[in-house]
């Protein structure tokens, strides 16, 4: 089961704090390091000191740190245009030496877009989908050969097709969400991994069967596809620890012990492993307190240790 550290920035944090905790993740053997890719802070809070953009921060870790996977859950298709960002994804994929995987969503948040003058169009799996078909067209084009492309909402001409990414044929690709029959036919075309977050295992269960069934209607084996979960982390030694660790993140703990990994290192444990039993092969434990490094030993060395 891998384990990767996921956070969400537009909270509160520098891009020092994200590189500090991105070298403790490294240090203690995690397998990647993630962050959201939003604009706005989400809830009762303001923010500050502001937010930080998603590539520019993973350019910089790419260059600070040697064998994080590094990318986003998720990128939201209404920020960027799909022709620059497979430049932006491709350029920090050679900065890494080929660490980077693209979490790519519809995007969500009405609110960010009005505040920094995004448009918001209603119909955004179809602009999702679209952007999913130039990225990976303009990737999987052959050497020395044109990329074009012709659709509702993009056009491409003579497109180059450059830079290359460092991985071959193609940095991996994330899809997410919980809708029925969207959602698990895009991931099933497009994706190496299908990512649900915030559900209990047997919600999780449910999805990634529906995501195997498009699999099979795409002619794909869905063996090729990796499931995963992200949950928010709240781990202690003691009840108390744990308590504290919940009121820091504005929590309860007992929200956190059904619908995320909340507890004992035990109860921790034993709920990985129910996920894993529902089909995931990775998990992305959702770090709320991005300064609470003590919190990520304590994961690394009495849940991490105990995985196979």
């Amino acid at each position: 089961m891998d384990l990767r550290i996921f956070v969400e920035p537009q909270q509160g944090a520098t891009y020092d704090d994200q590189l500090a905790i991105a070298r403790v993740a490294e240090d203690l053997g995690y397998d990647g390091f993630f962050r959201s890719d939003h604009y706005l802070a989400v809830g009762a809070v303001d923010g500050r000191p502001g937010p930080t953009d998603s590539w520019l921060t993973l350019a910089g870790l790419a260059r600070e740190t040697r064998s994080l996977r590094l990318g986003t859950l998720m990128s939201a298709a209404t920020f960027r245009l799909p022709g620059p960002l497979a430049i932006q994804v491709a350029q920090v994929d050679e900065m890494s030496g080929g660490r980077v995987e693209l979490g790519l969503g519809t995007g969500w948040y009405e609110d960010e877009h009005r505040a920094y003058g995004i448009p918001f169009p209603a119909r955004r799996f179809d602009l999702l989908e679209e952007q999913l078909d130039v990225v990976t067209g303009i990737w999987g084009t052959p050497e020395s050969e044109r990329f074009e492309h012709a659709g509702p909402h993009y056009r491409l001409t003579d497109c180059p097709a450059l830079p290359r990414p460092r991985q071959r044929p193609r940095p991996p690709i994330i899809v997410g969400g919980r809708g029925p029959r969207r959602t698990p036919a895009i991931a099933a075309r497009y994706a190496d991994e299908y990512n649900i977050g915030f559900v209990r295992p047997d919600q999780a269960e449910r999805q990634y069967k529906l995501v195997r069934e498009a699999c099979e209607a795409e002619g794909r084996d869905p063996a090729g596809l990796t499931c995963s979960v992200a949950l928010v982390t709240c781990c202690g030694t003691s009840d108390a620890e744990v308590a504290e660790r919940a009121r820091r993140i504005d929590r309860g703990v007992a929200e956190l012990r059904a619908t995320g990994l909340g507890g004992s290192p035990e109860e921790v444990v034993d709920k990985i492993g129910r996920y894993a039993e529902a089909g995931a092969r990775r998990i992305y434990l959702q770090i709320l307190d991005m300064r609470d490094w003590d919190h990520l030993e304590l994961i690394a060395h009495q849940v991490k240790s105990r995985l196979t």
